[in-house]
């Protein structure tokens, strides 16, 4: 009984994704949503209720598992007599990059991202905030942990900047792209392996 009404919902986001990416969160259009998904005004209204909402949802769906992922591979570097400061970035750092590469529209959510750094949407902003900051103290706790000699202004100063390397390497911007032969998931982790390396000794740093 309730196919029909999921179906309906993840088309509305799969397409409300796509158009965001494209055109951005005031360039995107509920009419151009409702018209690539196939649906009428009511049934997102059904769904969501408003634009805001929906915006919310799409970040919502993604979001919500990766930071399970997150705070799962957390807590099992928490667990071990004793863990290093990669072992802490590994957690962050790798299931943000198996999002942007996951066969689901992965790619797709990364523009989304992209989009609300650019657009500076406070609203969103105040959505994420409330939703996920506390993913965030948890990881720096677990940072805190392993970088003693920073006090927490300046971590928070240089997880910001991880973070934006983070995203950077999510969207796939840079010059290095994958070599003939090497699979996705290979590429992958190398991306992950350079990143950690590079994100360490920047914490690290005196």
């Amino acid at each position: 009984m309730n196919a029909p009404h999921f179906s309906t919902k993840q088309r509305i986001l799969d397409s409300a994704e796509t158009l965001f990416a494209r055109h951005g969160f005031a360039g995107a259009s509920l009419r151009q949503v409702t018209a690539s998904a196939n649906v009428n005004l009511a049934a997102v209204n059904y769904h969501f209720g408003s634009k805001e909402n929906l915006v919310n949802e799409v970040f919502r769906r993604r979001l919500d598992s990766l930071n399970e992922e997150r705070l799962a591979a957390l807590a099992a570097v928490m667990k071990q007599s004793k863990f290093t400061l990669e072992d802490v970035l590994g957690a962050f750092v790798r299931p943000a990059l198996a999002l942007s590469m996951a066969d689901d529209g992965g790619a797709g959510f990364v523009r989304v991202l992209a989009r609300a750094f650019a657009e500076h949407n406070e609203r969103l902003r105040k959505f994420l905030h409330d939703n996920y900051s506390h993913v965030l103290k948890q990881f720096v706790a677990a940072f805190g942990q392993a970088l003693p000699h920073l006090d927490k202004q300046e971590l928070y100063w240089r997880l910001d900047i991880v973070s934006g390397a983070l995203t950077y390497a999510m969207a796939d911007f840079g010059v290095i792209k994958r070599r003939p032969g090497m699979s996705e998931l290979q590429h992958r982790d190398l991306a992950a392996e350079h990143l950690i390396k590079f994100a360490a000794a920047g914490l690290k740093a005196g």
